[in-house]
């Protein structure tokens, strides 16, 4: 899942999380697909963003998965023989693969 400017969002992409208006009523609800209709309307709305699947939209000096989880073995690798530690960057791994899978 990705946060972003409902400007940069295209036809195409899928809603992660509900748009709600600012009394709380859902406007589009989760997985609808985008038309430029619907985007069209979000904007005169004056919604800033939309959660959309995936990681649709490169954003610069944002790092991959895969950087991300090199980033943390190498952080790790000094310590390898602790026990307690490798079950923290096993954890650590685990939620980082499962926040981008959101």
């Amino acid at each position: 899942m990705q946060e972003i400017l409902t400007a940069q969002a295209t036809e195409g992409m899928v809603l992660a999380r509900d748009v709600m208006t600012s009394e709380g009523r859902v406007l589009c609800g989760k997985g609808t697909p985008l038309s430029d209709i619907l985007l069209e309307r979000l904007k005169k709305m004056e919604i800033a963003h939309v959660a959309v699947e995936g990681r649709p939209v490169k954003v610069e000096g944002e790092k991959t998965l895969q950087e991300e989880l090199l980033d943390i073995e190498k952080r790790f690798s000094k310590v390898m023989n602790a026990t307690p530690l490798m079950y923290l960057r096993k954890k650590v791994m685990e939620k980082m693969v499962a926040s981008r899978r959101e």
